[in-house]
C-alpha cells in the first residue's frame, strides 16, 4: 500500500534521491528547499508501507506574472512502483492544492483585509 501526503523538510533527501534514479534532469538541494519553503502545501510524496519515499511531485505557483496560475516543476515515480496510478494520484494532489491556493489568492484580492 502506498500513501500520498505532503511532504515535509526531512523528505526532500528522498525526493533527491528519486529524481536521480527516475530523471535525467537533476536539481540540487538549495531547489527543492525552495520549493518547500515558497510552496510548502505543494509538495507531495509517495509513501510505502515501510516509509520509503517511492515518487513525489513538486509545484509551483506563477507569482510574476497577473494570472494566477500554477505549474509542475518535477514529478517522478521509481519504476518499482510505475503503474499503479501513483502519478495520477500525486498529479491530483498538486493540482488540487494548486486550485486552493488560487482561491485564496484570488479572495484575498478582492477582498482585502
Amino acid at each position: 500500500m502506498v500513501c500520498i501526503r505532503r511532504a515535509r523538510a526531512d523528505d526532500l533527501l528522498a525526493m533527491q534521491e528519486c529524481n536521480l534514479f527516475c530523471l535525467p534532469e537533476n536539481y540540487q538541494m538549495k531547489y527543492y528547499f525552495y520549493h518547500i519553503l515558497s510552496w510548502p502545501q505543494l509538495l507531495y510524496v509517495a509513501e510505502d508501507y515501510n516509509s520509503k519515499i517511492v515518487g513525489y511531485v513538486l509545484a509551483k505557483m506563477e507569482e510574476e506574472t497577473t494570472d494566477c496560475h500554477g505549474h509542475i516543476t518535477s514529478l517522478a515515480v521509481l519504476r518499482t512502483h510505475r503503474k499503479l496510478g501513483l502519478a495520477t494520484k500525486l498529479m491530483t494532489a498538486a493540482q488540487t492544492a494548486m486550485a486552493q491556493v488560487r482561491f485564496e489568492n484570488l479572495i484575498f484580492f478582492f477582498y482585502p483585509i
